[in-house]
Parts: C-alpha cells; sequence; structure tokens
C-alpha cells in the first residue's frame, strides 16, 4: 500500500466493463498505469465477490509495481481484504464515518457527489477527496443533472479538499475542465 503525506490523485482512471472495448480491468490498470495514471478505481457491479477479490488483488500488484493506488469503488469490505490504497463511496454507499472506523488510517476514502450542497456536505465529513460530477454526459453512469464544470470551479471555493472531475472526460473537454479549476481528472 503506498502512503502519502500529499495526495497526489492526478490522472484517475475508472475501470469499466462497458467502455474497455472487451479488454479486462487488469488490461485496462495496466494500459493506464503505463500511461500516467496516478489512480485505478475497480469499478464493477456485476462481479460476485470472491471474482471481484480475486480481480482487485491483481490491480493491486500492477498497482503496488507501478507505484500507483488502487481505489476499489462501494465496497469497503474488497479494499480491507485485498490491502487496497481506499475505496470510493456513492451517495448512497456507507457514510464516510462508517468507512472511517473499519478502514486503516492509511487508507483513503473518496466520495461522489453532483452537487454544491453535496460537496458541502461531504467536505463536513471529511474524506480524503471530493469527486464531482459528472462534467459532462456519460453512457455509463447517466445523471438526470449534468453538474459541469461549472460546479466544479464552485466547489473549488468551498472546499480545500483534493477535488476529482469525473464523466463523460475526453481529450476533447478535458481542457475545459481544467481551466475552471485545478483538480485530478478521471
Amino acid at each position: 500500500m503506498k502512503v502519502t503525506t500529499a495526495l497526489d490523485l492526478g490522472l484517475y482512471v475508472v475501470t469499466d466493463r462497458a467502455l474497455a472495448r472487451g479488454r479486462s480491468h487488469q488490461e485496462v490498470a495496466a494500459a493506464a498505469f503505463a500511461g500516467g495514471a496516478n489512480v485505478v478505481q475497480l469499478r464493477d457491479k456485476t462481479l460476485e465477490a470472491r471474482e471481484l477479490c480475486e480481480v482487485a488483488q491483481e490491480i493491486q500488484s500492477i498497482a503496488t509495481r507501478a507505484r500507483a493506488l488502487l481505489i476499489i469503488n462501494d465496497r469497503v469490505d474488497v479494499a480491507l481484504a485485498v490491502g487496497a490504497d481506499g475505496v470510493h463511496l456513492g451517495q448512497d454507499d456507507l457514510s464516510i464515518a462508517a468507512a472511517r472506523r473499519v478502514l486503516s488510517a492509511a487508507q483513503i476514502i473518496g466520495v461522489s457527489t453532483h452537487s454544491l450542497e453535496q460537496v458541502e456536505s461531504a467536505s463536513t465529513a471529511a474524506p480524503d477527496y471530493i469527486a464531482v460530477g459528472p462534467m459532462f454526459a456519460t453512457p455509463t453512469k447517466p445523471q438526470e443533472r449534468i453538474a459541469g464544470p461549472a460546479t466544479r470551479a464552485t466547489a473549488r471555493r468551498h472546499t480545500s479538499l483534493p477535488l476529482v472531475a469525473i464523466g463523460g472526460i475526453d481529450d476533447r473537454n478535458a481542457p475545459a475542465v481544467l481551466a475552471a479549476a485545478p483538480c485530478a481528472l478521471c
């Protein structure tokens, strides 16, 4: 497990079978790390716990060799089981406080937000980083409301926590996201 005093999320890649074009989570993670990603979040809501742990353990080995981070989406139990660097929680997942009680002090907790109100609420719960999005429409997690770069820019004025811009970001629109306020890209 990589422990850092200053959390450098940089390029943050989420694995998703819907976007992987037939490649495995492990292949996507290896390519992401080879391309300079600092973090890979393993997200797969279809795998049973045992298989998810096996995939996570393989990615944790890849992340360790790359001196990068593995974050597990939603599943604190899987993060604990494989010694992942942390967990990423959604609005309907385990609370940050509950996750903090079971994870080690070195493990990272991130949380997704979709509005300024959620950013402010998350800030008081003290995660290690806050994801704001979606920045743009995305087929992997359709939302009624697109937060957009302006919401993330406003979020920057309301928290000093590291921010991650998520959702629908590609090489064409990444400059607009980065121009709104410094952040990691997902």
